[in-house]
């Protein structure tokens, strides 16, 4: 046995992140790895079971490591520990742009009387009608089958579990960004915690049904973080519970917890929600939130700032007592929820909100004019949507059209793929809602790391390298037949195009165009224009033989950082290095754009990349013609652009182009003032 010990000096200790990144590295490892802090010592391989030690900043711990690759194991999370454990050591403050709100802004509103103080979650202000939040109970079924019976149930709940996580994922990373999403990754890796699933399956071996079992393991877990001295630490007692609820539904055949909502906007009161149930609020109805407990570093604030929903949180039990359809005033900047109003305070919260409402009526006007450059180069800029009220939201904001739908929506969390009609009618909402500007349809894009019960696809030991995207469609022809035609059919309605993912060779392409010639043969389709995502780095590398073939081009940077680099974007060991400004990645995207150009094609890019305010100028210098981003980045994306000259981010993309790394690229991208 070998044993080190090590100062955890992360800004907030070993929270849910860096605990995630030292259970990852420690599971890559054959040894027994356990970590001590204080009195308890923890299985290291358990992300439950890490967080309860409670390790803040400052605290050292103990890394035992036993077994045959017990060196490596120790040099590798020792060296791990002093790296930061993905995270910057530099100061003390939250990074990733996760720090809460300031208690309250100068230009707060007064407080008056009738004034429940929280504490400031999210900023912003509301107007309206408070509803509470009450969740249905979950009926645990206590007769119980066979221990093996039970096994198997629970097996396939936590399979199906992780299918709803890995689309949450997907949903959240559009609305609010990548680094808000990955709180849904860390919920599937508590799926497969070790000492949980140990707990659970001492409980079902001892006579316990599956349900009763996952309850009661859930539940002591989540009891144990919330009694932490630390508050962050605590917070992530929410999401154990979180889980804990999504597989007993699961389990229990429960549809869903939640209450059904007004259909007119209104402020939410709950006890607290969970980072499910917040990525899952409409803003067209939820004004803002206000919960009884819960934190400014919890995910749900976290959620809530980056979805731009007004939030006041740990207000206390007197919110609970507060009679459905009373009129508040919730200020999140402030952290009140002010109920009941008198007329002049009411008119100063209007006044505060018409101030904002105004200035940004003011973005979105600026928003809906084109990005050009200061020296007459224009850059269209588009949306990546992901459903019909993506699509009106991009539209308000000023979108030049869709750069990327993705349909994986449609055919997700279901026993069997949507209809033709059902497609249809998606495709022919969005492009209505998008008012002439073109939308570009991406083929269904999935595989192994998304299964769809229905297609009963094999288990694959690296998903990302097996049957996805075009692959996995030309194996299921029927698939994709029936995908084409509503997207005919609903080209009748606007322009529409078809973008095909995943494309490595021209006889996939080939064998693709062959079904669209085959659609159109046997309909009244109109012609549409054809394109292809490169993501491969061999679609690059042949851009110039594709070119001919196809009306445009769109590179999907993040699974083209991937496979170029062999990183996994999703692994938290190299997802920081992963990095889409890598010359290599940079290099690939000239090639293409050369290619495409010199055919007289156009190329997009509907990756991360295309809002990164430090790649935004390299990427028109290399002479991308559109960039597809999240809605929301729209006006920030145009109004970068309007600022540049098409000579100075030629000069940019030159120097990166020369650089060795991704960290040299930001470093000079830095430091241009164009």
């Amino acid at each position: 046995m070998k044993q080190i010990d090590v100062v955890i000096r992360n800004p907030t200790g070993l929270h849910a992140r860096p605990a995630r990144v030292f259970v990852d590295t420690a599971k890559q490892f054959r040894s027994t790895v356990r970590v001590r802090h204080k009195e308890k010592q923890v299985n290291a391989k358990s992300l439950i079971s890490l967080l309860t030690l409670g390790v803040e900043s400052g605290e050292s711990i103990s890394i035992e490591v036993d077994g045959e690759d017990e060196a490596q194991a120790l040099a590798a999370l020792s060296d791990l520990v002093a790296s930061g454990l993905g995270e910057s050591l530099t100061d003390g403050s939250p990074t990733n742009g996760h720090a809460p709100p300031a208690a309250a802004p100068a230009d707060a509103l007064p407080v008056p009387a009738n004034t429940i103080r929280g504490t400031a979650g999210a900023p912003g202000i509301a107007l309206g009608p408070v509803f509470q939040f009450r969740r249905a109970t979950i009926a645990v079924q206590e007769q119980a089958g066979t221990p093996t019976e039970e096994r198997v149930r629970l097996t396939a709940a936590l399979t199906e579990a992780r299918t709803q996580l890995g689309w949450l994922y997907e949903q959240t990373k559009d609305r609010a960004g990548v680094e808000e999403a990955a709180i849904f990754e860390v919920h599937r890796d508590l799926l497969d915690d070790p000492d949980l699933l140990a707990n659970v399956h001492a409980l079902i071996d001892g006579g316990q049904s599956a349900a009763q079992a996952w309850q009661r393991a859930t539940e002591d877990q989540a009891t144990a973080l919330s009694q932490l001295a630390d508050p962050l630490l605590a917070e992530r007692t929410t999401d154990v519970r979180d889980v804990g609820e999504r597989v007993l539904r699961v389990l229990t055949h429960a549809a869903s917890t939640a209450p059904v909502l007004p259909a007119e906007p209104f402020i939410l009161i709950a006890n607290d929600l969970t980072p499910s149930e917040t990525a899952a609020l409409d803003p067209a109805r939820v004004l803002g939130f206000c919960t009884a407990i819960g934190g400014p570093n919890a995910h749900t604030a976290i959620l809530a700032r980056a979805l731009g929903l007004p939030a006041v949180v740990s207000a206390g039990s007197g919110v609970l007592e507060l009679v459905d359809h009373t009129f508040a005033i919730l200020d999140g900047g402030a952290g009140t929820l002010t109920t009941q109003p008198d007329e002049a305070t009411l008119a100063q919260a209007k006044a505060a909100q018409e101030q904002l409402r105004s200035r940004r009526s003011a973005e979105a006007a600026t928003a809906a004019e084109a990005a050009i450059t200061r020296d007459g180069h224009r850059v269209e800029v588009v949306a990546n949507v992901g459903g019909v009220e993506d699509a009106r939201k991009a539209a308000a904001l000023g979108a030049e059209g869709v750069g990327l739908l993705r349909t994986e929506f449609l055919f997700l969390q279901r026993d069997q793929p949507p209809s033709e009609d059902e497609q249809y009618a998606v495709y022919r909402d969005i492009v209505t809602a998008m008012q002439g500007q073109p939308v570009i349809v991406r083929t269904l894009d999935i595989g192994g790391d998304k299964p769809l019960p229905y297609l009963n696809l094999p288990s694959e030991e690296n998903p990302f390298l097996g049957q996805r995207g075009i692959r996995l469609c030309l194996a299921h022809p029927d698939i994709l037949r029936e995908q084409l035609r509503a997207i005919f059919r609903a080209a009748a309605h606007g322009p529409l195009r078809i973008m095909f993912p995943m494309i490595a060779d021209l006889q996939e392409l080939r064998a693709a165009r062959k079904l669209i010639d085959e659609i159109r043969a046997t309909t009244d389709a109109p012609q549409v224009e054809i394109g292809i995502m490169i993501e491969v780095p061999a679609a690059a590398l042949m851009a110039d033989l594709f070119a001919p073939k196809i009306d445009f081009f769109s590179i999907g940077t993040n699974d083209l950082t991937q496979y170029t680099l062999a990183m996994d974007r999703t692994n938290p060991l190299v997802a920081a290095h992963a990095d889409g400004l890598h010359p290599a990645v940079l290099r690939l995207i000239e090639r293409t754009v050369q290619g495409a150009h010199a055919a007289g094609k156009w190329v997009g890019v509907c990756g991360e990349l295309g809002s990164d305010p430090l790649a935004v100028p390299i990427l028109i210098g290399l002479g991308v013609d559109e960039l597809s981003v999240s809605a929301p980045a729209v006006p920030t994306v145009k109004a970068q652009i309007r600022g540049l000259t098409l000579a100075d981010c030629r000069e940019q993309a030159r120097r990166a182009l020369g650089c060795a790394t991704a960290a040299e690229v930001r470093q000079g991208a830095m430091h241009v003032e164009i």
